[in-house]
C-alpha cells in the first residue's frame, strides 16, 4: 500500500476542488442553484423536520438572499420565512469541506449534516465522509476561511487556504 504524504493529499484535494469550481456554470456556483432554486429545489426545512432531503414544490416558494427557495409544504415555507438564517445552509450554500480548504464548490442535496442546529452541505457523499472525519475542525477552518472567500468569485480561488 503506498504511503501518501499530507502534501500529496492536499494537492489531490486542491485538484478536486479546483476542477469542480471551474467545471460548474457560474450561475450554479454563485447562487448555488439548479433549475432556478437554492439547493437544486430541495426544501431546506425538511433537513431539520424530516431528517433527509425532500424535493420542494413550485407551489411553495420564498425569496431570500436574492435566491428562490422551494418547500414541500406551506408550513415549511412559513418556518423558513420566519427565520431563514436558522434553515439556510452555512457558507452561502457552498460545500462546507470546500470552504474549509478555501474554495467555493457546488453541493448535492444528499451530502449534508446538521451540527449545533446549523445545516452544512457538501459536494458529494465522498466529500461528506471527509468532512465528518473532523467536523469541529472543518467547521472552524471553513468559518475562518469564509470571511476571506465569501465575496470572491469561485474562479479566483485557485490555491487552498487552510487557516488553523
Amino acid at each position: 500500500m503506498p504511503l501518501y504524504t499530507s502534501k500529496s493529499v492536499l494537492l489531490g484535494l486542491t485538484a478536486l476542488f479546483s476542477a469542480a469550481a471551474f467545471t460548474a456554470s457560474a450561475d450554479d456556483i454563485t447562487t448555488f442553484t439548479k433549475g432556478g432554486a437554492a439547493i437544486g429545489g430541495t426544501d431546506p426545512v425538511a433537513y431539520f423536520t424530516v431528517g433527509k432531503p425532500v424535493a420542494g414544490s413550485d407551489e411553495y416558494t420564498a425569496e431570500y438572499d436574492e435566491v428562490t427557495w422551494k418547500f414541500s409544504s406551506a408550513e415549511n415555507r412559513d418556518k423558513f420565512v420566519a427565520n431563514p438564517a436558522k434553515y439556510a445552509p452555512q457558507y452561502g450554500g457552498f460545500c462546507a469541506f470546500g470552504a474549509s480548504m478555501g474554495f467555493k464548490v457546488p453541493v448535492v442535496p444528499e451530502a449534508w449534516s446538521i451540527v449545533d442546529g446549523k445545516l452544512y452541505l457538501n459536494n458529494s457523499l465522498n466529500v461528506q465522509d471527509r468532512f465528518e472525519k473532523d467536523v469541529p475542525g472543518n467547521i472552524r477552518k471553513a468559518t475562518l476561511n469564509w470571511d476571506i472567500i465569501k465575496d470572491k468569485e469561485p474562479g479566483e480561488l485557485t490555491d487552498p487556504i487552510i487557516r488553523e
